[in-house]
């Protein structure tokens, strides 16, 4: 069985016996033709894993044969063999989508590595990000274990992600294994880290606190705003770094990317919690204590994030910044993304626009409640595949692309992660206890102390007090909080579905990121 079939066309077939004999040494099967018409019919009649075209030809030009063979096979890979590399001709090749070029004269070896990097490019990747990620283990291993601050914790979180999204390359499950078990152990010391921490964070004795949901505009985005240049936040509803990631590209191609950071949400790391923190500036029990009628808690009627622009004026008026011209415009479903595209030009004439995107949301909830969405988001990597093929063809992203020759600065945030929840923890409470999965609060909780971090007094996370001798428990890592009355059908339902809400790198270490256009 050869590694791979080659068709190699070119007029002065001849003088290239002795090339195509080394490839036959390698290993490599190849088929020689004279002309471009010939190779078309071949390609038509047999399989081929690499086409070599001379340009110049009799008859019909290389880059002809090129765009014919890519009528007959879209996918298979072709290489330009050319004499000169002008401009044009390099235009127009990649144009016609070459997978690699060479110039005359070729040498074997020249040859044999661009049939390399085509045909066993991924098995190379494949073996190298192996290779390198048993090298980078003991030292994710050793910075567990060694007592990480909170900026060392993003950064272990960060380099967990990098190595996820490389792992894709791999076609090795049992490396993709080890690095889920790291992971695991990772959200373990978490746990850990933020029980012992979290409370100091929410009342700190001094300043050694990470920036979180409450503080984010404050430290992240009000210092980047400048007159006479507009500045978008865009606030993208329950995206994780890895998301980000997969997004980062699309971004790419309009703006320069000018700081990746990370920030921390606050617990509960859920939208009615976190989003009101970011633009309040405040913590929840500060929320409650400043704007009664506004604040909702879980088991009272009424939405509970209609007034974040109201919360945010009064943060501006805080922060003596309430000279600032802004906009606010919130896009819960398809019309309103269409009239952001429409309207998006008029946003220029503000200092600072707001945009808060709810897409990431929808899909989380939707995936949970729909078979076919649950098909389709399986997994992280198709979480992420299919973030991304949204963003590319969203209203958001036509939004954007429509500004990108202005100069204009793009802050990208997020209010709070999600987790892909496998492992049920059992709660018994009262009728009063809420329904969410990651994270419940009532009074006369019953639950197993090692599975949740607890507050018998919310005030200690700057939480309101529901209703008398109500306490909070949030989940750890990937479990999810059910009740022992139909047990089995809600484990079963809600079993790798994604959830927010409790605590775990994916929740709570989550992106901000700030660009701006590239002609700036």
């Amino acid at each position: 069985m050869p590694l791979a079939r080659i068709l190699w066309v070119d007029d002065e077939i001849e003088s290239l016996h002795s090339q195509i004999l080394f490839l036959e040494t390698k290993g490599y099967e190849v088929k020689a033709l004279t002309n471009g018409f010939d190779a078309i019919d071949f390609v038509k009649e047999n399989p081929i894993d690499v086409v070599l075209v001379d340009e110049t030809m009799p008859g019909i030009t290389g880059l002809e044969t090129l765009a014919k063979i890519k009528e007959v096979n879209q996918q298979t890979p072709v290489v330009l063999i050319t004499k000169n590399e002008t401009e044009n001709l390099m235009d127009d090749a990649i144009g016609s989508q070459i997978t690699d070029y060479l110039i005359k004269p070729v040498n074997p070896n020249q040859v044999l590595l661009s049939l390399k990097k085509i045909i066993d490019n991924k098995r190379l990747v494949a073996e190298k990000t192996t290779t390198a990620y048993q090298q980078q283990f003991r030292n994710l291993f050793m910075a567990l274990n060694s007592n990480p601050d909170y900026n060392e914790w993003m950064d272990i979180y960060k380099k967990l992600v990098y190595w996820e999204l490389e792992m894709e390359k791999s076609d090795s499950p049992e490396m993709r294994e080890v690095l889920q078990t790291q992971k695991q152990e990772a959200n373990t010391e978490f746990f850990k880290f933020v029980s012992k921490h979290y409370a100091g964070w929410v009342h700190p004795k001094s300043s050694e606190s990470p920036i979180m949901s409450h503080s984010l505009f404050q430290f992240k985005v009000l210092p980047h705003v400048e007159k006479g240049v507009p500045t978008f936040f865009i606030l993208l509803d329950n995206l994780r770094i890895d998301q980000w990631k997969a997004i980062q590209p699309i971004f790419g191609e309009s703006f320069r990317i000018l700081e990746e950071d990370s920030f921390y949400s606050i617990l509960p790391t859920a939208t009615q919690y976190s989003r009101n923190a970011i633009f309040s500036g405040l913590m929840p029990i500060d929320i409650e204590k400043q704007f009664p009628q506004q604040w909702k808690n879980d088991d009272e009627e009424g939405g509970k994030n209609l007034y974040e622009e109201e919360f945010f004026r009064a943060q501006l008026k805080r922060l003596r910044k309430d000279n600032l011209k802004f906009s606010y415009t919130k896009v819960l479903n398809y019309q309103a993304g269409q009239d952001l595209v429409a309207n998006v030009h008029n946003l220029l004439n503000n200092d600072l626009n707001i945009i808060v995107y709810n897409f990431v949301d929808m899909l989380s909830h939707a995936r949970t409640e729909m078979e076919v969405l649950k098909e389709l988001a399986s997994d992280e990597i198709s979480y992420r595949s299919i973030t991304a093929s949204w963003f590319e063809h969203s209203p958001l992203h036509a939004a954007l692309k429509k500004i990108a020759d202005k100069k204009i600065n793009l802050i990208l945030a997020t209010d709070h992660g999600s987790v892909r929840v496998k492992t049920p923890y059992k709660v018994i409470g009262d009728k009063q206890t809420t329904t969410n999965l990651r994270y419940k609060h009532g009074r006369n909780l019953n639950y197993e102390a090692k599975e949740v971090l607890a507050f018998r007094d919310p005030k200690e996370a700057g939480l309101p007090v529901p209703t008398v001798n109500s306490s909070f428990i949030f989940a750890r890592g990937d479990g999810f909080l059910c009740y022992p009355n139909n047990y089995n059908y809600y484990v079963n339902y809600y079993r790798n579905t994604f959830q927010h809400g409790g605590v775990s790198l994916e929740e709570m270490i989550i992106p901000v990121i700030r660009m701006t256009t590239k002609g700036a």
